[in-house]
């Protein structure tokens, strides 16, 4: 959305773009990702929604590249492709017993929870119910939102997007304990404070840090000295360890210097076996070799996302990325006619929403430098593409289409007492944007 308004906005060049995208309905993890009780964040889709008010900008939904039409097709019809398609897949964990039933990616819980179509809803609507412990591995803001999530009661959700479905298991939750798990340790932690915060203000939750936890070495005190943001992280960190608790029926765990090495269970995970670590002085840590054990039959593993190749582009599979030079694709050091990429796909799961502003900008500017060096003969007109979509039997929702699900989606939510609830099955979002369904 940001490279389509980049390229609508600027003045030295006549351009027409079409927003692709393989879902029903645009905005990808402002939608999917961010946390629904993160309401301030996920409003930056009404700002994001205005590029498709403007002049030669539309949405084409339900149309999955590589898939419904090629890369080669597509060059038929544009002069210019950009890939924003993101980082959608988890990073495992690499230990025995990480596929045991209970064990899941937060990728999926995060889509279940914010009603991605492609969501697993059997899985979580079983396993929520009947997990009482929960070990979250990682200390990204992610992991964070899963542990919000899992330990927030229903009544500090009712308020959010959240769907019906997701309340409802929620409500039947029996969760008392919560451990997230940190490799490292408080100064080396990802999340960032505003989050972090958030955790010691829940209703219903206690959250427990044990003082040995805390371990800093001359690198994490260099860290703090010269990084506020890590500084805050760490003081926040410190006064929990001075909590008690005070009988709240959930209480959050949060552990450092510990990773799991190891899921155990019989049909479903039931322990955890966890290793201490210890800094290695170069920002990374290790093994001690000593372990414990902790109870728990719901396991969620926020180690970070990754990349996805997609046919007919280049990819480095070392760093799930698509390779560039300033945003324009590269093929053996060369640059790939027409082609271009923006966001988590360009440069891997890094920054924040605004980051990607930035990070579109310069791509379309690479784009609009090499516009004299495009083919002089016309290329088809989009009147020809929308022929291509007409005569390929593909049901896609356009731009008329998308403001019909949202109005749907709003109206849901106000007869429910909230701004919107999100509509969840790609069947229900067709029909709110009457778009044939075959």
């Amino acid at each position: 959305m940001y490279a389509a308004d980049a390229l609508i906005s600027q003045q030295d060049l006549p351009v027409t773009v079409d927003v692709i995208d393989k879902l029903p309905v645009p905005f990808g993890l402002v939608r999917y990702g961010v946390a629904p009780d993160h309401v301030s964040i996920r409003s930056v889709r009404d700002t994001l929604d205005k590029v498709f008010e403007k002049p030669g900008v539309r949405f084409i939904g339900g149309l999955e590249v590589g898939v419904d039409i090629s890369v080669q097709t597509l060059h038929e019809f544009f002069d210019a492709i950009m890939f924003t398609y993101g980082a959608s897949r988890d990073r495992r964990l690499g230990v025995p017993g990480e596929d045991l039933d209970g064990s899941v990616a937060a990728t999926d819980f995060v889509a279940w929870y914010c009603g991605h179509p492609d969501a697993d809803r059997a899985t979580f609507e079983r396993l929520i119910p009947t997990a009482t412990s929960a070990v979250v591995v990682g200390v990204g803001n992610v992991a964070v939102d899963v542990t919000r999530v899992l330990a927030k009661t229903v009544d500090e959700l009712t308020h959010t997007d959240m769907p019906e479905y997701v309340l409802d298991t929620l409500r039947k939750s029996l969760l008392t304990d919560i451990h997230v798990l940190g490799r490292r340790g408080p100064a080396q932690a990802t999340y960032t404070t505003k989050e972090l915060r958030e955790l010691g203000e829940l209703l219903d939750a206690d959250i427990v840090v044990e003082r040995a936890d805390l371990v800093f070495d001359a690198g994490s005190e260099q860290a703090i000295a010269n990084d506020k943001s890590i500084a805050r992280n760490v003081e926040v960190v410190k006064e929990w360890a001075t909590r008690r608790t005070t009988g709240k029926s959930r209480r959050i765990h949060l552990h450092f210097m510990s990773r799991p090495v190891e899921l155990r269970g019989d049909d479903r995970v039931r322990e955890v076996v966890v290793e201490r670590t210890e800094l290695d002085g170069a920002g990374g840590a290790k093994g001690t070799g000593e372990t414990f054990v902790i109870k728990a039959d719901l396991v969620v593993r926020s180690v970070g996302y990754r990349g996805m190749a997609l046919p007919g582009v280049p990819f480095d599979e070392g760093q799930s990325v698509i390779p560039h030079l300033d945003g324009r694709v590269q093929l053996g050091g060369a640059p790939v006619s027409g082609q271009y990429v923006a966001g988590w796909i360009k440069r891997g799961p890094t920054g924040i929403i605004g980051t990607n502003k930035k990070d579109a900008t310069a791509t379309v500017a690479a784009l609009l430098a090499d516009a004299n060096n495009l083919p002089a003969a016309p290329l088809p007109s989009p009147a020809d593409f929308d022929t291509w979509l007409l005569q390929s039997g593909i049901t896609v929702v356009d731009s008329a289409g998308w403001q019909l699900i949202d109005a749907a989606e709003r109206a849901l939510g106000e007869s429910k007492g909230r701004e919107r609830t999100t509509i969840q099955t790609t069947e229900d979002l067709l029909n709110a944007a009457n778009a044939i369904v075959s």
